[in-house]
């Protein structure tokens, strides 16, 4: 069983959205693996991870929108990638409400221009879209979603993304999945990461370090609200495993939604995020600005991840508390230290235990896909 770095080196990787927070790890991670990374992307925002880690000089990008079919289209098919991560999109739910149609044109619109140029190019490669656990049609239940349960969203961002899945679904069973067709396409679905070099507006982690950053309190929106958090390595290495593992089976077995959350036990409410925080930190305060009127927030999405469990052999390496020390030790030494070099060491911490404990579970010579282990 191929190695992730035996698998990407020499691979070219285009990432839309490169210049945003979870663009911006796989970049990293990527270049470390050996594959010659493009980027599509806005122009990344004053004190985001992709400027502090300078990765504008080591890698080819564009700036683009990808509701720009032509330009998309034009750098695509010069570059002929093997794999796709889409990551480009409105990321925010408040913004949705605040900016709805810009939300379903570039989360939607975007995500239809790739796929239909994959389409039309008929050529070789492995595309995974990445949406979001918000895609669910969320009843708040205590148990975890499944990949085959409905999309839905009640806020527009959370919305455009169940649209981009049925979309991706639609796609797939009408063009990619025929054995003729080259191109490889799956969806992944992940809970609430966090990490170093997120400088985000309105995310309760960046938030947080800037009031400890400042020391003042941090106010809290909604304290009760839990969520699946979890390390921006666990889901990104969760798709590049998957990439990997697509690319290289015969079949399309693979071409199909995932889901990427955490172990039960990080479902933590966000007041106990922020205090978990504040403890690793070593000082600080919050306290709850709680207002009912607030625009709707989901109060409890959980997610169930048997499916990358039992098809790919994923499973979530960092535990919360291992989640929380990463996270503040990173923003703790940016300034002392290498942003990018920050992220390498990370990143090959992780690594190093995923691949540990995959040896350790599957049987010898076995590969995820024909196990039943």
């Amino acid at each position: 069983m191929k190695t992730l770095q035996q698998f990407y080196k020499g691979k070219k990787v285009l990432i839309t959205g490169h210049t945003g927070f979870k663009g911006s790890w796989l970049s990293i991670w990527l270049q470390h693996l050996g594959a010659t990374v493009y980027g599509y992307a806005l122009e990344e925002e004053s004190g985001s991870l992709f400027e502090l880690a300078s990765l504008g000089g080591t890698m080819n990008h564009r700036i683009g929108d990808v509701r720009d079919f032509s330009s998309l289209k034009e750098y695509i098919n010069q570059i002929a990638p093997d794999l796709i991560f889409h990551l480009a999109a409105q990321p925010l739910v408040r913004n949705s409400y605040e900016a709805p149609r810009l939300t379903y044109e570039v989360n939607v619109n975007g995500t239809l221009n790739l796929l239909e140029i994959c389409r039309q190019a008929n050529r070789s490669v492995s595309l995974i879209c990445i949406t979001t656990d918000k895609s669910y049609d969320n009843k708040e239940w205590l148990w975890g979603y499944r990949e085959n349960d409905a999309m839905g969203g009640f806020d527009p961002y959370s919305s455009s993304k169940g649209c981009c899945e049925l979309l991706i679904d639609s796609y797939n069973k009408s063009f990619f999945l025929e054995e003729r067709s080259p191109v490889r396409l799956a969806s992944v679905r992940a809970g609430n990461v966090i990490g170093g070099g997120d400088r985000a507006l309105d995310r309760i982690v960046p938030d947080s370090i800037r009031a400890l950053e400042q020391q003042v309190t941090i106010e809290v929106r909604n304290p009760y609200a839990t969520r699946p958090w979890q390390h921006v390595l666990e889901p990104l290495g969760g798709y590049l495993w998957l990439g990997k593992l697509m690319t290289e089976h015969e079949g399309k077995a693979l071409c199909t939604a995932f889901n990427f959350g955490p172990q039960l036990t990080s479902n933590r409410s966000v007041g106990e995020l922020v205090s978990a925080l504040i403890a690793e930190w070593g000082v600080g305060n919050w306290e709850s600005q709680w207002q009912g009127e607030a625009p709707h927030e989901a109060g409890m999405l959980n997610l169930a991840t048997d499916k990358a469990f039992h098809l790919l052999g994923w499973f979530p390496v960092w535990d919360f508390e291992e989640t929380i020390k990463q996270t503040v030790h990173w923003y703790q030494n940016q300034n002392n230290s290498d942003p990018y070099m920050l992220c390498k060491e990370q990143i090959l911490d992780y690594q190093y235990k995923f691949f540990q404990s995959l040896k350790n579970r599957l049987p010898k010579n076995a590969t995820p896909i024909n196990t039943t282990d």
